[in-house]
């Protein structure tokens, strides 16, 4: 386990890694090419263009870490813009970032897509898709401990719990490990995401303009409590990048 500690970039979060970068990436290509032979992609040039571009230089920008802030990623990084009006976006292990139409009237900027682009890349470049599969498997061997010493404790007319309480400590390993963990890696994307806009020429005061928006478009939506959810709540992450906007803008250059 601690062989396996890497640390995030920016933040310097410890993180354990189980699942290595080359197996890593095989998966992010093998789902991305699943996700792409599923969903329409857009025929808008305009759409794909700008998608593409702010793509580009966002990942430029995390090729060229200043001050060895952390490893330059060896991705081969592909931009996709999908025909969908959700206003959603990922990037897999790997580089393999995709792009909802939907979300582009949120955005509305190019500065405003580098928000978003930048949090995707965060997520390649922190190698959150490995660490969840390590806190998986984690969390998998934890409950399976905890279930055998239950199995072996409890005794008697106790027993007819035994499934309930072996379902109770499967569900406190999600609430109080799982989830927590997700919503982590959220707020730590958000956080370098901001960097990287910055660093990729971008004002990364957009970003407070793009999860208002955002939050917004949520809110007719139904919520859960922040506890239950993989993301932090949108309150929450506003008042996060406001604290981060000011150590993102020591790496803001303005481009033309």
């Amino acid at each position: 386990m601690l062989a396996a500690c890497e640390s995030a970039p920016v933040t310097g979060r410890s993180q354990i890694m189980l699942v290595s970068e080359n197996e890593e990436r095989q998966m992010g290509l093998q789902a991305y090419q699943q996700v792409l032979a599923k969903e329409p992609l857009s025929h808008d040039a305009r759409a794909n263009a700008l998608v593409e571009k702010v793509g580009r230089r966002i990942a430029a920008a995390a090729e060229r870490p200043p001050a060895e802030m952390w490893k330059a990623p060896r991705f081969r990084w592909e931009f996709k813009t999908i025909d969908k009006n959700e206003p959603n976006a990922f990037c897999l292990p790997g580089g393999k970032v995709a792009v909802y139409t939907g979300l582009l009237p949120i955005t509305r900027t190019e500065a405003g897509l580098a928000v978003v682009i930048g949090h995707e890349v965060a997520h390649a470049l922190a190698r959150h898709g490995a660490e969840r599969m390590s806190d998986q498997m984690v969390a998998s061997v934890g409950v399976a401990a905890a279930s055998a010493a239950l199995a072996t404790t409890v005794s008697g007319s106790n027993r007819a719990y035994l499934p309930g309480m072996m379902a109770a400590v499967g569900a406190g390993a999600t609430v109080g490990f799982i989830l927590p963990m997700s919503r982590a890696q959220e707020s730590e994307a958000d956080r370098i995401g901001l960097v990287l806009m910055a660093l990729a020429g971008y004002d990364p005061r957009e970003a407070i303009g793009v999860w208002e928006r955002m939050r917004a478009a949520n809110a007719g939506g139904k919520r859960q409590a922040e506890w239950l959810s993989t993301h932090p709540a949108d309150t929450t992450r506003i008042n996060d990048i406001r604290g981060w906007v000011n150590e993102a803008m020591k790496y803001y250059r303005p481009r033309d």
